[in-house]
């Protein structure tokens, strides 16, 4: 049997748990999530590899019509290109049915003309899966999609017949990676990401989105410690209160949980430093967005 390897797009709107998706899919945390919407704003490649298979997932931001500001229009094209030149696309919804932005992102797959499989996920909110007929029914009219998987990213529950359904669909092709890599991306974008995945999960609603996170060092030491200096960026002076916390305390415990978290991927003891800076509509600057890792041809 040839071997068989391929990249599949995982599209979909905001908070349908596209990178929890991808997470499980993988075997190991690739992706940061939250639960707010538009937690992922990069491309990351998240790699599983067997004996029989290369599977090359592409997690990307949620597709929405939101482009107020340039790190929006760069998240919407890097989403709305994430299944150009794939070899399957997965769209994913949730249980609760296709709305706007499930269609923005069914089109968005459509354009790849590769194969399409339907994740419906979530399904862990339902006692009697039988409750799922009338949108699996919909969703047959909404395709074409040569496979519906009802799945819940969160509890595992039938992500594995997703995955033998993707399987199915690769080309014979070597692998593309080494085995044992599971993304495409550095532990030091990692580490930023998991910093700026504690701000979504700590701070209250809007606040987060107006934050990125900069690694200005990212060094083992002799004794084995991992060095990392984090840059918290912010657009507003008034925000900074905000992050910070009452003596500190918010983003105390912000660098507490992303340094726990940091020294169980990373396996070594990790020394943490976060500052909160401000620059004023960062978000909006192409210049900015591209020293922190976006820019125009997708992010």
């Amino acid at each position: 049997m040839p071997f068989r390897s391929g990249f599949v797009a995982i599209i979909g709107r905001p908070n349908v748990g596209k990178s929890t998706l991808v997470n499980r899919l993988v075997g190991s945390k690739v992706s940061i999530v939250s639960p707010k919407p538009q937690t992922t704003r990069h491309r990351i490649l998240g790699v599983r590899t067997d004996e029989e298979t290369q599977v090359i997932y592409i997690d990307t931001p949620g597709v929405q019509e939101r482009a107020d500001n340039a790190m929006n229009r760069i998240m919407n094209r890097t989403a709305r290109t994430a299944a150009y030149d794939v070899d399957c696309a997965v769209v994913v919804i949730t249980v609760d049915g296709w709305g706007h932005e499930d269609h923005l992102a069914l089109a968005a797959a459509r354009a790849s003309r590769a194969p399409l499989v339907l994740a419906v996920n979530k399904i862990d909110r339902f006692a009697r899966h039988d409750a799922l007929l009338p949108l699996i029914e919909q969703s047959v009219h909404e395709g074409p999609f040569d496979e519906i998987v009802p799945v819940s990213a969160r509890t595992g529950l039938q992500v594995d017949v997703l995955e033998r359904v993707v399987r199915a669909r690769l080309p014979a092709h070597p692998p593309y990676f080494d085995a044992d890599l599971a993304t495409d991306r550095s532990d030091s974008f990692f580490a930023g990401e998991l910093v700026r995945e504690q701000l979504f999960r700590t701070l209250g609603a809007e606040v987060p989105y107006a934050c990125a996170v900069e690694i200005e060092q990212f060094a083992h030491t002799a004794n084995g410690l991992l060095r990392i200096q984090a840059v918290i960026w912010i657009e507003r002076e008034g925000q900074k209160g905000i992050v910070i916390g009452k003596d500190g305390h918010t983003l105390k415990e912000v660098g507490r949980r992303a340094r726990l978290e940091m020294q169980e991927i990373f396996g070594a003891k990790v020394f943490l430093g976060l500052w909160v800076r401000v620059r004023e509509g960062w978000a909006d600057d192409t210049r900015a967005l591209s020293r922190l890792g976006y820019w125009e041809g997708g992010a």
